[in-house]
């Protein structure tokens, strides 16, 4: 029997095939609350963006198509039919927001969630059968630009070579065909599970999502809960019981205890517990949570300090059939620390000489905002953070400072004025235009810079927004040798709005936007937006810079010039470059890890470009061996393990293996790091070499 479902707005029907033995999804319909948040938003974004753009047909067929790749980006699930139907409503959308209707984003969405459950079911019947891989087939990685599916037969065989492509990772990597038929049998019921948790507010970001970005590439919407993430990245810190949760079979896992949190400090938690209830207060009754969605269950957990949560722990070494116990933990503020400032020291050999390289890791430019403007003398900081770092450093004698940003996505523009004070003292940081023109210098007003010695500055694709703040003004203050990749290219400022505040709305219904509002020029005149900071001395990176970096958008802004501020540069570094340059491309061409590391981004990249994977064994297994014999190699010459794919993904390997491997991945020699510092040292001891030129020059001329 054939049952058709039918979705008005796109006005979608969807045939649910003959094999199929679960319950259809949960139809999605929107709330009143959101229509208004649609409405709302689209009045402040057409207004106030700094790249003004109208809400019109326009923009309507850029939402449509951004919504649409965001909830099948590999073309895997939708037929070309279903996406035929959704264009029918292409220009729509912009009048549909107006009258506050979004009857057409979630029909499509309604039409998504059928599809998971339609696939999920075909690719678990799939693992009924015996896959033949002596047969010459290949499985396409990158579908993003790939036509999608025709007709139900395309889809099936486009699936069939998906599951076998598991099949065969899964069977490369040591398992029985018993154990790869549960471990797929398992991620498929997964995924189909989660279509069932999918809420209206899921459906509605999503959409959110879809609509700022087709702004510009750094505008957002935040709902509740993706607003109070924001916070807590940039606060580092929230009021909960200390434990990283994960999802694992149904069961919210303790997976980490946070040192000094009241989890661990009660000495009832241990890692690999499970939580099947959480109440509220000392006698609130238990609700339970298997099955629930993480973060509902972190909702749950997290609270007012000092307030009494009570949870319901399946201990970790206890089957499912065993013995329960409820304990009560009350809720203190936790501090993130992972995310905070952290140093370390290297000891790096020049010559006959020994430099000691301090290591100053930034993960993100966070600050708690409230907490400042509340006149919390001890409000968290990065760049006060990095200030107490360098006089620890300073304490241990160290002869130059890497700050190391890759990764850094950015944050606070405050912070990065302000850490790069610790370098340069008082002067202009940055310069900052506004949608009507007017250009404002950022400065530091520090008086004097906390560390006056040598120092660099280690970027990456990853170093974002704020990271190029600073390391372009250090670079244009001569103050330090930037190393590394090509940054991201950000090169636009953003402000967060709570439009229940716009309209004075008593309770939080509508969320946040977080909106662009001008955009950052380098005291040089010049802007990181699409360059990115060009380094100094270039070091090789894994990221493909055509998916990801600010090229990567095609509705970016342009770069732009504008007048240099009034600075004093400094031609320190300028004039060591090039003995800093030859220094590094002799070491590393007898350096045998940094070869290594050459062959594996080559590697990526020619896989990368091809596109394809075989499903033929025997060419896998020829890949693996090749593969395997270059790790050994490196084993034997001391340079860490092979941890192998053994096919499977997060969450279907016990908590104690996970952990396992990312403890590996995390201990893995740092070759950029350590170059990095190589190239600080060399600074350091050229820096060293000149100041003693000129002291003895001074003397020289002192004794005439």
């Amino acid at each position: 029997m054939r049952i058709a479902y039918v979705f008005f707005g796109a006005f979608l029907a969807i045939a649910q095939s003959a094999y199929a033995e679960v319950a259809s999804p949960p139809v999605l319909a929107p709330l009143k609350r959101q229509a208004q948040a649609a409405e709302l938003s689209a009045q402040f974004l057409s207004r106030y963006s700094y790249k003004s753009v109208p809400l019109d047909d326009a923009l309507s067929a850029r939402i449509m198509d951004g919504f649409i790749k965001s909830l099948d980006p590999d073309r895997m699930l939708f037929l070309q039919a279903d996406v035929d139907r959704f264009m029918s409503d292409r220009s729509e959308i912009d009048d549909a927001i107006e009258r506050k209707d979004l009857k057409i984003p979630f029909a499509i969405f309604n039409a998504y969630e059928q599809r998971v459950v339609d696939r999920m079911n075909y690719a678990r019947s799939l693992l009924k059968q015996n896959f033949d891989f002596s047969a010459q087939e290949n499985y396409s990685v990158l579908r993003d630009k790939e036509p999608w599916p025709q007709s139900e037969a395309e889809s099936n065989e486009l699936w069939r070579k998906r599951v076998k492509s598991d099949w065969l990772r899964l069977k490369l990597g040591g398992k029985t065909d018993a154990a790869i038929r549960e471990t797929l049998d398992k991620r498929y019921e997964n995924t189909l599970e989660r279509v069932y948790k999918f809420k209206s507010d899921d459906v509605f970001q999503s959409f959110m999502d879809a609509y700022a970005t087709s702004i510009d590439p750094h505008t957002d919407y935040f709902g509740a809960a993706a607003s109070a993430d924001f916070n807590v990245s940039m606060k580092l810190s929230l009021f909960g019981i200390g434990a990283v949760l994960q999802e694992r079979d149904d069961y919210t896992t303790i997976r980490e205890l946070v040192p000094g949190g009241p989890a661990q400090l009660s000495g009832k938690l241990a890692v690999g517990d499970r939580i099947t209830g959480v109440g509220q207060g000392k006698d609130g009754a238990i609700k339970e949570v298997v099955g629930t969605r993480l973060d509902e269950v972190v909702q749950m957990i997290r609270g007012k300090k000092g307030s009494v949560v009570r949870l319901d722990i399946l201990p970790a070494d206890a089957g499912a059939d065993g013995t329960h116990r409820v304990i009560s933990l009350v809720r203190d503020k936790i501090s993130l620390d992972k995310q905070a400032a952290r140093k370390t020291v290297l000891s790096v050999k020049v010559g006959e000489s020994t430099r000691k390289i301090g290591i100053i890791t930034l993960p993100v430019f966070y600050e708690d905002f409230e907490a400042k403007r509340k006149g919390d003398e001890d409000y968290k900081s990065a760049s006060r953070d990095v200030a107490k770092l360098l006089d620890e450093l300073k304490e241990e004698k160290v002869d130059s400072v890497l700050i190391d940003l890759r990764n850094n996505g950015g944050g606070s523009l405050d912070e990065a004025i302000d850490l790069t004070g610790l370098f340069i003292g008082n002067g202009p940081v940055v310069q900052q235009r506004g949608s009507d023109g007017k250009v404002e210098v950022r400065s530091s007003e520090l008086a004097a810079p906390v560390w006056t010695g040598s120092m660099g500055v280690l970027i990456n694709r990853g170093s974002a927004s704020a990271s190029e703040i600073f390391a372009a003004a250090i670079q244009d203050y001569g103050r330090g040798v930037i190393v590394g990749e090509p940054s991201f290219g950000k090169g636009t400022v953003q402000t967060v709005v709570d439009l229940d505040q716009i309209v004075r709305n008593s309770k939080p219904e509508y969320g946040e936007l977080k909106v662009t509002i001008a955009q950052f020029f380098r005291v040089n005149g010049g802007t990181t937006q699409l360059r990115g900071v060009t380094p100094d001395i270039s070091l090789p990176g894994l990221s493909d810079p055509t998916s990801f970096g600010e090229t990567s958008y095609d509705n970016a802004l342009p770069w732009a010039e504008i007048k240099p501020a009034k600075y004093a540069p400094a031609d320190t570094v300028t004039t060591l470059l090039p003995t800093l340059q030859s220094r590094h491309d002799v070491r590393i061409k007898s350096d045998p890890d940094f070869q290594r590391l050459l062959k594996d981004i080559a590697d990526l990249k020619a896989q990368r470009e091809k596109g394809v994977i075989s499903l033929n064994e025997a060419e896998r297994r020829k890949e693996a061996a090749a593969r395997e014999k270059r790790f050994k190699d490196r084993a034997e010459a001391g340079d860490g393990e092979d941890l192998g794919d053994d096919g499977l993904e997060a969450g279907e390997r016990s908590l104690s293996a996970d952990i396992a491997i990312e403890n590996a991945r995390k201990n893995a020699k740092d070759v950029l790091l350590d170059e990095a510092a190589a190239i600080l040292a060399d600074e350091a001891d050229l820096q060293q070499g000149v100041l003693k030129a000129a002291t003895k020059q001074t003397g020289n001329t002192n004794g005439k």
